[in-house]
Formats: structure tokens, sequence, C-alpha cells
């Protein structure tokens, strides 16, 4: 631990030396403010920051710590989250000026949940307007940390900044199209989109409700279970919620890969790939077949007509979302996001139900395709972090490229989860990301998967120079 800086270090490693009264939750929690005092008008990855009462969080924290009691390994750790969690008292905006004065008068489910655990909430997170593409010209946008030019993965982006320069221990992001594991790639860090229902959505801002998943990115893979377990579970709130028990998602964290089935189809993951993108994923099927794992070939069917369905369904859910706002304050909203609700309110019923047909059919096939394996491995995106300009950030939506959304959209259609780990530096030294997908309710075993990974590689040690 001595070689790591603080505010690099894991969950792990912080609840360790809290529990071991090395260090105390409020100079911690003193350290990461200054720290995000220092650097985030660089950076630019907290909408709102909490200081007065992340300090008397961590004060309480310190107080039950120091009378013998514990509330597992988030007691007192700071941590942080997107802008679409209900915090009572604190703004929710989603970076929606429409949204620039809501202050809920509750808790969201999961942020009551991180308190429950005993985390410090340092601040909510900067994102694009209404958790989509583009931002609201009057709102920050976060700077990825490996280099300012290039994205930082969409929606959650200030999720993956914060976590990747040190901002924050770990935070919660959301992912509909791909804004956990876009963001988790785009900034090297890890990410878990969880099965849908498995994390309650009560008091989080919607953007397409079918779709939305609420889950952690972190620096390490067992930081990420450890978040994930705090906020899962079901809840009364939420209907969808899943009333399945909650696992400890770090049961099966060091055993070997002996007998696990890894499927890996060549073509879908490096056909029309970036090259170096493509190589690092090869070599991250090569070490899950050193740690024991069996690799078994698959065949993915060609997923780019059902993703181009998507933009039908999540643009017209959109417009059901913002109902209280659109049309009645079209004006206030920004040119991307605008646009995109345009989209969303032509959109005829047999239109969305043509959309949704193709979501079924992707769905089916891809059920077929896990019938022999256990996890599925692919790359989290596409390419590496393209260079932004005005025009990807403020201007009107243009119809992506499918492989752009290959291998994001289709598990959120199916709520199938998946945990992203970076795998690796380009020559631009640009992170790259390997995804690894499993059946509902998997995430234990994702966890196993995603560790032994991480601990054959080093890519996770890796840290921007902020």
């Amino acid at each position: 631990m001595a070689e790591t800086p603080l505010h690099f270090r894991t969950i792990t490693e912080i609840s360790a030396a809290i529990a071991t009264k090395q260090v105390s939750p409020v100079e911690i929690t003193t350290a990461m403010l200054q720290r995000i005092d220092a650097l985030d008008g660089q950076l630019k990855s907290y909408a709102t920051v909490m200081a007065d009462s992340a300090m008397a969080a961590a004060q309480k924290t310190e107080q039950e710590i120091d009378a013998g009691m514990s509330r597992g390994p988030l007691h007192g750790v700071p941590i942080a989250v997107k802008d679409l969690c209900f915090t009572k008292g604190v703004r929710t905006m989603g970076a929606a000026k429409v949204l620039a004065d809501h202050v809920p008068s509750f808790d969201g489910t999961v942020i009551a949940k991180l308190k429950s655990a005993g985390a410090v909430l340092l601040g909510k997170l900067n994102l694009t307007e209404g958790a989509m593409g583009g931002y609201n010209p009057e709102f920050d946008i976060p700077k990825n940390p490996w280099n300012p030019d290039r994205w930082t993965g969409s929606s959650s982006s200030g999720s993956g900044v914060a976590t990747a320069a040190g901002l924050c221990f770990g935070s919660l992001g959301s992912d509909t199209g791909g804004s956990i594991r876009f963001p988790s790639a785009a900034c090297g860090i890890v990410g878990i989109k969880p099965t849908w229902g498995r994390v309650s959505r009560y008091g989080v801002l919607a953007l397409a409700e079918s779709m939305d998943h609420v889950g952690p990115m972190t620096r390490s893979v067992a930081d990420a279970g450890i978040i994930l377990e705090a906020i899962a579970g079901f809840d009364e709130n939420d209907p969808t919620s899943l009333p399945t028990p909650v696992p400890n998602m770090l049961a099966r964290i060091g055993q070997d890969l002996q007998g696990i089935r890894i499927g890996f189809d060549e073509n879908y993951a490096t056909n029309d790939i970036d090259p170096e993108l493509a190589e690092a994923v090869h070599a991250g099927v090569e070490v899950l077949g050193d740690q024991g794992a069996d690799i078994v070939e698959v065949q993915v069917p060609d997923v780019d007509e059902y993703v181009s369905a998507w933009p039908t369904l999540c643009s017209t859910e959109a417009v059901l979302a913002h109902a209280a706002t659109y049309p009645s304050r079209r004006e206030d909203y920004g040119p991307w996001f605008r646009g995109w609700l345009d989209m969303g309110a032509q959109v005829t019923g047999a239109e969305y139900a043509k959309a949704n047909n193709l979501r079924a059919a992707c769905t089916g096939h891809l059920r077929r395709v896990f019938e022999g394996i256990d996890v599925l491995v692919c790359p989290s995106m596409s390419a590496p972090p393209h260079r932004i300009t005005p025009k990807i950030l403020y201007g009107r939506y243009d119809a992506r490229d499918p492989k752009f959304q290959r291998f994001t959209v289709p598990f959120d259609y199916n709520g199938a989860p998946t945990l992203s780990v970076p795998c690796g530096m380009n020559s631009e030294g640009l992170p790259l990301s390997i995804q690894f997908v499993g059946k509902h309710l998997s995430e234990p075993l994702l966890c196993q998967v995603g560790h032994a990974y991480e601990s054959a590689t080093p890519w996770h040690n890796l840290h921007p120079d902020v």
C-alpha cells in the first residue's frame, strides 16, 4: 500500500486500513475533498460537491467504528454518484436545464442503501443531458484524465473521470445503451452493469425504463462487487426489482477458472474492430485459458440489424420519461437531447412495435449462444476513446454505425449482467477494455472471472497522471 497514493487505493485496501486504524474516515474524506478542490476545476467530474455533509458523515462513521460498530467494507469509504440519483436536499439535475432546481425530498433507494452501508457521499457527478449522448451547453463536460481531447464515454462520464482520476474510491453510473461500459472503457476502470432488476431504479431519473440499469464503477473487480452487493436487492418501491436474495458477490473471488466455459466468437469480437483492441481481447482470452477456463468457440449472430432498433426504443421511452417538461419546455433542452426527444415524439406505435420485435429476436438469438457456455467474452466498445468535437458534444443526434453499440445494446435488450475490465493500453496511451457477459444473476461468477483476469494482468494498476 505504501507504493500506491491514498487516492488510488482500492476500496478493499481503504476498508482494511480503516479497520486497522491506519487511517480514519475523517482523514480520508478530508484528503479526497482537497484533491477534488485541487483538480476538478480542470477535470469537471463533479456537478455538486457535498463537502459539509461528507465531513459530517465521515465524523459519524468514525465514531461508529471507534465504538466497535462495523457496517461492512464501505463503512467510512468516500464515494460519489451520478447526478441521476435522488439525494435528499441536494440538487439532482440529470445535466438538464429543466431540472436545474430539482431538489428531491427523499433519497433514492441506491443512495439510502449506500448510506446504510456507511459510505461517505462526496457528491454528485456530471453526465450528458438526460443520460443520452450530448451535453447541455450550460453544464460542464468532464475531461478524460488520460487525454482531455478524447471521449469520456458519454452518459456516466463524470463517474468514469472521478473514479479514474482518484477523486472518489468508486461511483455509481447507469447504462441504457452502454453508459457504464463506455466510460469504464474510455477511462480505464472497472464497471458492472448488473442484471436488469438486480438494483432498484426508484429515485433514479429515467431515460428508457425498460433498459435502464444502475451499477458500480471502480478501480478493481472486487470493489465493484462490494458496491453492487450494497445496492442490490428487492425494493417495494420498484416493482421491476427482482425478489431474488442478494448473494455474496465476492464468494468466488480467488477461485481458479477450472470447468468454467468461456465463449468466444472471433468474428464478433474482432471483425471491423480497432486492431490494437482486437489484439488485446485475443490476449485476454489466452489469459483466461491459462487460468484454467475452457475456451469454447461460439457463433454470435450479426446483431447490427437489431442494434439499429435501439434509437427508436430509447427515444420513444425518453419522451415518456420527460413528459413533465417536454414538449412544454422544449427550448430549455440542449440541441442534442432536444433532437433526441423530437425524434422519439415522431415514432408511431407500429414503429415502436417493430423495434420491440427486433429486440425480442436479438434476445432469442443470444439465449441460444449461451446454451453451452457460462460467460461470453468480447470488447466493451469497438475502439479506444475517439477524439471529441463540438458537434459530438452539442450537435443534434446523427445515426451511429451499429458497431458503435454492438457490444453494449444487445445486453441492455436482454438485461444480462456484464463486467468491463481494463485489458491494455494502445500505442497512443489510451486504455482498452475487455467485457465479460454472463447469464442473468451470475454477477458472482463474473467477479470470479474478472478477478482472475485482473490478478494475471497489470492493467488495473495503471492510473492517469493527474
